[in-house]
């Protein structure tokens, strides 16, 4: 996975998978599929709420080591499957102030998916403070766990 930022409100993951692009685009959407594989490791998704039309609500709660909490919510912007997905996200016990923008956006070449997702936080402040929490280590695990499901998920 690389990590850029191309902004003083910016933070782009890139990270390619070895699946269809319909494939990660569901996995990104689908609660099913989203519990199996979301989160740091440690980390488990125990909600999981998609109202996948835009206009409509999300909200995650996951649990982590010792009885930790996060949780996570936003509202769909744009869905169009299976190629781009943008979303708001809050925290509930957020550190920095105002809503992120996060921009999902899928290509795939001979069967491989490269995931771009462009994060945009209301301030430079937002940015660094995501920044100087281990998200680079969660994200790259959790991708991992991506990774494992994709295998196991075919073309279905």
């Amino acid at each position: 996975m690389t990590v850029t930022t191309p902004s003083a409100t910016e933070i782009v993951l890139t990270r390619s998978f070895a699946a269809a692009r319909h494939l990660v685009f569901a996995a990104l959407t689908r609660p099913d599929l989203l519990r199996r594989w979301y989160g740091a490791q440690g980390w488990n998704l125990v909600e999981c709420d998609v109202d996948l039309r835009e206009g409509g609500r999300w909200r995650f709660v996951s649990a982590g080591p010792d009885g930790d909490r996060m949780t996570q919510s936003g509202v769909y912007r744009q869905i169009r499957p299976p190629d781009r997905l943008v979303y708001t996200e809050v925290f509930a016990d957020q550190s920095y102030p105002g809503t992120t923008l996060i921009t999902h956006d899928l290509t795939e070449s001979a069967g491989v998916t490269t995931l771009t997702s462009t994060i945009r936080y209301a301030t430079s402040q937002g940015r660094d403070t995501a920044l100087r929490y281990p998200m680079k280590r969660g994200v790259a695990e959790s991708y991992r766990r991506l990774d494992a499901l994709l295998e196991t998920t075919g073309e279905s």
